[in-house]
């Protein structure tokens, strides 16, 4: 499928994907293999697109922004292939994780190549602002991991707790490569703050999404199992809002399938975050957190880039996969 919003920067995504393709290279065949199968299962790329997208709306007229983005799915890959293995998925981007298919190890070895195989490649950009974005944007990331496994199955979490959870766990990366892309552009500091901060909110906004898709979509358009944060004992924000506005048993009910995970009242639950208004009330944070990433576009030059951005924050917002 091609999505409106890659049309500014078409060939350079495709560049991108050249590059990954050609730095997944090993002497070792397993992590060769897994490479090829992380390749063919595809994705979105949103992230990597973000830097294409803030490096060509600050002028950028170089080509390391196309390295640069790589490096970004290469990070985001690798945490994926750890997050699964932590989470003990079997199913990513409508496929068999990784970690199913070849087991535990493999697949967090293989995370740590491409990790290490991105910073290979960010040193060679040799921009020292861009390093310290993207080191420091690791370090918060793995601290939102740490952070979400201590709330765990605890329906004590807060409105505010799951807000910093998310903050650092997804929105951090896109987040990052907003801002990494404007700075190896040379951005004013205007535009370099407006683009930074527009990550964070496009970021939040789709992690808001993904958790209310949890209760809303098919494991078809998802790509992952239907429930699977409610079987790990996640408390997102669907599950906060039902417990705050539900009756005493509604409320109940939901503090006992967070302390015991398993799907086994999936269809119960999917009735009650709608019958709470947990879902809409996700909804209306996430249009508000769309609406905070289109005010910071305003900050920047009006562009085919600039425009692209927009249209990816109403697809990131209305997306039902």
């Amino acid at each position: 499928m091609t999505y409106p919003f890659l049309s500014a920067v078409k060939q350079d995504f495709q560049a991108v994907d050249d590059l990954i393709r050609a730095n997944l290279n090993s002497e070792v065949p397993m992590v060769e293999e897994i490479a090829a199968y992380l390749i063919e299962a595809g994705g979105k790329r949103l992230r990597p697109l973000l830097v294409l997208l803030c490096a060509k709306a600050s002028g950028y007229q170089g080509n390391d922004h196309v390295k640069l983005a790589a490096v970004i799915e290469f990070l985001h890959t690798a945490m994926l292939l750890h997050d699964d293995v932590v989470d003990e998925s079997d199913l990513r981007r409508g496929r068999t994780t990784v970690n199913a298919a070849w087991g535990n190890a493999p697949s967090v070895l293989v995370g740590d190549f491409l990790h290490s195989r991105a910073f290979e490649m960010m040193v060679d950009i040799g921009n020292i602002r861009v390093m310290e974005i993207l080191s420091k944007a690791t370090n918060v990331i793995a601290e939102g991991e740490v952070q979400q496994l201590s709330f765990i199955r605890n329906p004590a979490t807060t409105e505010i707790e799951y807000m910093e959870i998310i903050s650092r766990k997804t929105a951090m990366l896109f987040q990052a490569a907003a801002h990494a892309g404007a700075v190896l552009a040379g951005a004013n500091e205007k535009t370099e703050h407006a683009l930074r901060d527009y990550g964070m909110h496009l970021g939040i906004a789709f992690q808001m999404v993904d958790d209310q898709l949890d209760y809303l979509g098919t494991s078809e358009e998802l790509g992952k199992n239907i429930g699977d944060d409610l079987a790990e004992g996640k408390v997102t924000l669907p599950l906060i809002i039902a417990m705050r506005n539900g009756q005493p048993y509604q409320k109940a009910f939901v503090e006992d399938a967070i302390r015991n995970g398993g799907v086994e009242n999936l269809p119960e639950m999917i009735h009650l975050v709608k019958a709470t208004e947990a879902l809409k009330y996700t909804a209306e944070q996430a249009n508000t957190e769309r609406c905070e990433a289109m005010a910071c576009l305003s900050h920047v030059a009006d562009s085919e880039f600039r425009d692209s951005m927009s249209t990816l924050v109403n697809f990131v917002v209305d997306r039902h996969h």
